[in-house]
């Protein structure tokens, strides 16, 4: 059986502490410090907490807004349809 090289500090309950160990043990990527995150990197990051849960709200907004703009369109499309029967 193949075993990981990753050795893991923390209990893996996060996808997102996981790769954080990935990056830190095989690739040797640190996570920086607050200071040097700057512009839209201090908001949306992979290394914080706060940074992955703006990843998620924009993502959720995302969704949101296709889901509302496609449903005023059929609104719309419904209501042009309706009246076309005058005698």
């Amino acid at each position: 059986m193949p075993v990981s090289p990753v050795k893991t500090r923390i209990p893996l309950t996060s996808l997102g502490h996981l790769i954080t160990e990935v990056k830190k043990q095989l690739f040797g990527i640190e996570a920086p410090a607050s200071s040097e995150l700057t512009g839209l990197r201090k908001y949306f990051n992979s290394y914080t907490l706060q940074g992955r849960r703006n990843y998620v709200l924009a993502t959720y907004g995302v969704f949101a807004l296709t889901a509302a703009a496609y449903w005023m369109h059929r609104q719309h499309q419904k209501e042009n349809q309706a009246p076309s029967s005058t005698a």
